[in-house]
């Protein structure tokens, strides 16, 4: 690249190429591109914020009405996979009960993705770890 140059980040279907190139499956680049869940809720029941061996940071908010998991979001500071790993993990729990969110591991999350780099792997855990975690601490608050 040209120091100075813009990146015309309108221009997906390059991305889209540079991503599947890196080993990511169409569905973890659209959740990547499109990131449907990204930001913080503000009537957030419960937040919290981890940061994964690599340095990425997730942070997960959750709204629980009558045991429901009813919206979450996750707010990312990381890669591609950082990204569409939380992403997938909220479509994993929105509307389910707080019970079958816990069976949520990066085995489930990995599924849904179908495929990511294999040195992307920790960016999977690392969602899955920020989901028990904002689990736990709900949890913790509300007995």
């Amino acid at each position: 690249m040209i120091q100075g140059q813009i990146i015309d980040h309108a221009d997906t279907a390059s991305e889209r190429e540079m991503l599947a190139g890196s080993g990511y499956s169409d569905k973890a680049i659209d959740y990547y591109l499109t990131k449907p869940h990204m930001g913080v809720l503000s009537n957030a029941d419960q937040i919290i914020e981890m940061v994964g061996s690599c340095g990425d940071t997730m942070g997960i908010s959750i709204k629980v009405e009558d045991g429901k998991i009813v919206d979450a979001k996750y707010q990312v500071l990381g890669c591609p996979g950082a990204v569409s790993a939380a992403m997938a993990a909220v479509d994993l729990i929105k509307g389910k009960s707080i019970e079958h969110a816990r069976t949520i591991d990066d085995g489930e999350i990995f599924r849904l993705l179908e495929k990511l780099p294999s040195k992307k792997h920790h960016c999977i855990q690392l969602a899955a770890k920020s989901l028990q975690k904002v689990l736990d601490d709900y949890e913790s608050k509300n007995k």
